[in-house]
């Protein structure tokens, strides 16, 4: 925990409770079982196909990381994701070198088949059209950089231009480049739009960011999911480092062992797993021990609905972290 936090403010710097909907609650389904130290799967609602629960994202410390001349960490971190059970791996043109440098230690470490690629496409600026042909050839670059044929998800970053860009995409998937195509949205004044979208689009994904002390997505779009059968990837299951602010000194529960959770990354973790609409968690982190806790996050048993409202309310007794966090 100690580590973990550290190494979070070293990279990053100093980083009305909502009740739980009972609606939710009831949906809530009873932990997955699973073989001991399996990593749970979930099913991709528009086909099946089942990937594994916890992941990888590669903004914040992997972006800043893949920056740097020894991509010794990165190769580590990607092997230990796949070692352990793990395959998806989110990541976005936007986010630095993240792209070009996972998808060189991949083919390096012959890992490229195995994992689950999921990058985005936003070449829009300040809420603005989006030129074609740029769009494309952004794309075109991360076919390049992550060498997987066909690519496995991409989607309209930050609903940046969606009529061209996701327009796009969906032409891609129809000729077999692109699997999977998607959404995203961190920001709370797009949900409105967001779930406009997901009612009137063919979409297979949306990414969203959700925490323990960042609920909102319950109350439209996680049910929405559902209902419309679509996958979700979480962003920021940490609140970025928010989370670490709050839980500075605080021990993890002995309750917690109930669920299988021993360090705040699986407690914080298994909260957001446990919601049946949640498809894939994808923190970001750019040391082999974090990928390693992290992944922990999704093996063993899940909280019940009862468990999810003892942890919040835990959660949200806890002063609130400063500003920038």
């Amino acid at each position: 925990m100690i580590a973990r936090r550290e190494w979070l403010r070293l990279s990053l710097g100093a980083g009305t409770a909502l009740a739980l909907d009972p609606g939710l609650l009831r949906a809530l389904q009873p932990p997955q079982p699973a073989k001991p130290g399996q990593l749970l799967t979930r099913a991709i609602p528009s086909t099946g196909e089942r990937i594994p629960l916890v992941g990888l994202g590669s903004s914040a410390t992997f972006s800043q990381v893949a920056r740097g001349a020894d991509v010794g960490a990165i190769r580590d971190v990607l092997r230990t994701l796949v070692e352990q059970g793990g395959r998806v791996f989110d990541t976005a043109p936007s986010y630095g070198a993240s792209e070009e440098v996972a998808g060189r230690v991949a083919r390096e470490l012959g890992l490229t088949d195995r994992i689950f690629w999921a990058t985005k496409v936003n070449v829009a600026r300040g809420g603005g059209a989006a030129d074609p042909a740029a769009a494309r050839a952004q794309i075109e670059t991360s076919f390049q950089r992550l060498g997987k044929r066909p690519l496995d998800l991409v989607q309209v970053h930050s609903l940046g231009d969606v009529p061209t860009q996701f327009g796009l995409l969906k032409t891609l998937k129809r000729e077999g480049r692109v699997r999977y195509v998607g959404l995203t949205s961190t920001d709370e004044r797009q949900y409105a739009e967001l779930a406009t979208l997901m009612r009137n689009e063919p979409i297979d994904f949306v990414g969203v960011d959700y925490a323990i002390d960042n609920r909102e997505v319950e109350q439209t779009i996680l049910p929405l999911a559902q209902e419309r059968k679509v996958g979700v990837l979480v962003y920021a299951p940490f609140g970025r480092t928010r989370l670490w602010a709050r839980a500075a000194g605080r021990e993890v529960p002995a309750w917690a062992a109930d669920f299988d959770a021993r360090t705040w990354a699986q407690f914080f973790l298994k909260f957001v797993a446990s919601h049946p609409a949640v498809t894939a968690i994808t923190p970001a982190t750019s040391r082999a021990a974090n990928m390693a806790d992290n992944i922990a996050g999704g093996v063993g048993r899940l909280p019940d609905a009862a468990t999810r409202a003892r942890m919040v309310a835990l959660v949200d007794a806890w002063p609130k972290a400063g500003a920038g966090s």
